[in-house]
């Protein structure tokens, strides 16, 4: 079964019909019929982005529910820390906390095809074994 991990604007511009992304977003999510993949630091991530919006927590969750999203815990003290050594590795790109937890998803899973909006950063990043991303949203 092919798998995505999927970043926190891919989420959020489905959620947001406003968002400049969405019409590309969601032709894209709605005709992927594999498993979507992502971590709880994104989880996070959205809930915040949506938060102000009518229902905007309640159809992420929905959203989460209806597509059977895998949700890979990164919330452990050694995850932590992988996460927090390849931020300080990509400083000058840079990662933030939810990056450094799909990068390491990615080598936990072997899963290198993301849904982002983040090109810089995921034209960058790196699996520990020197495995570039593939950007869905450009393939």
């Amino acid at each position: 079964m092919k798998r995505w991990l999927v970043d926190t604007g891919p989420f959020v511009a489905y959620l947001d019909r406003s968002d400049s992304a969405h019409s590309g977003v969601a032709a894209c999510m709605d005709g992927f019929s594999g498993q979507l993949t992502t971590t709880g630091a994104v989880v996070t991530e959205v809930m915040y982005f949506v938060s102000e919006a009518p229902d905007g927590p309640q159809s992420f969750a929905e959203l989460l529910v209806r597509a059977r999203v895998q949700i890979v815990d990164v919330l452990q003290p050694p995850r932590i820390a992988a996460a927090a050594a390849l931020m300080k590795n990509y400083a000058d790109t840079p990662m933030d906390f939810a990056d450094a937890t799909l990068v390491g998803a990615a080598e936990q899973l072997g899963i290198t095809d993301i849904l982002t909006l983040d090109r810089r950063g995921f034209s960058a990043y790196r699996t520990s074994k020197g495995k570039a991303f593939r950007l869905v949203l450009d393939a």
